[in-house]
């Protein structure tokens, strides 16, 4: 199956400080493009891995599991790693989730954690069925394109795969049983108005994680593709104030 150029993976190799960026369910990329761009232009070394089962077609995405995901994810921050001297992770909405899963077994490895619009559950009541549903309905209305900004288009599959959803459930499961080993640096960026992922996830990391240092922004101007939407300069701006203050002897910026 041809994969779409939004679905392209993003690569940047530039000083002693890495970052991994993760994208969301049914999203590619592409999506966190102009964030990657932006910590590259600082001079980080930058990877956005394209995970299984996304950036083709959704039916992909059903035959795929979260370890798959995570993997995917593990293997691009392991590259970084062994070339910079520090290393963040990052993601957007499951993305997010991929990424303090990564944190929470991985520990000290990890220099700081970023994520916007965090996935850990859901209050749709649909959700519940997911263990029955994913047996007999392959596919639901889809979750992508919640951006607020004019003309902006998220690439993202134009169906929600169900066993992919329910594989994120199971992701859940096991990243909020763990999210007291979240001891790293944190940012949680969270968009006030977002119809795709609730702000009630944000809140229950921000109580969840153990770190000493941990802030959240409301963002102000953006729905959930917050990568894509009118706070992205924001988010680089404190995106990259915050790996300043964690790796000190960076070259970034």
């Amino acid at each position: 199956m041809a994969m779409r150029p939004e679905a392209e993976p993003y690569a940047a190799d530039g000083g002693p400080v890495g970052a991994i960026l993760c994208h969301g369910l049914t999203g590619m990329p592409g999506s966190m493009r102009g964030w990657a761009e932006g910590l590259a232009a600082a001079g980080l070394t930058v990877r956005v891995p394209r995970l299984p089962g996304h950036g083709t077609r959704w039916q992909d995405a059903n035959r795929v599991s979260w370890q798959d995901w995570y993997g995917e994810l593990e293997r691009a921050f392991d590259d970084v790693r062994s070339r910079c001297e520090r290393t963040f992770v990052m993601g957007l909405s499951m993305g997010g989730t991929v990424a303090l899963r990564l944190a929470e077994q991985r520990g000290d490895d990890i220099a700081g954690v970023v994520v916007v619009n965090p996935s850990l559950f859901t209050l749709r009541k649909d959700a519940k069925a997911l263990p029955l549903l994913r047996l007999f309905v392959p596919s639901l209305p889809p979750v992508g394109n919640d951006v607020k900004k004019p003309g902006v288009v998220e690439p993202a599959y134009e169906r929600l795969p169900v066993k992919a959803a329910y594989q994120l459930s199971k992701l859940w499961k096991l990243t909020n049983a763990d999210l007291g080993r979240l001891t790293q640096p944190l940012l949680v960026f969270t968009s006030r108005d977002d119809h795709v992922v609730e702000p009630a996830n944000s809140e229950r990391l921000m109580a969840g994680a153990t770190a000493t240092d941990k802030r959240q922004i409301i963002l102000e101007d953006s729905f959930h593709v917050a990568t894509m939407d009118n706070d992205l300069p924001r988010i680089v701006e404190e995106t990259l104030a915050f790996i300043r203050s964690h790796a000190p002897l960076s070259s970034a910026g």
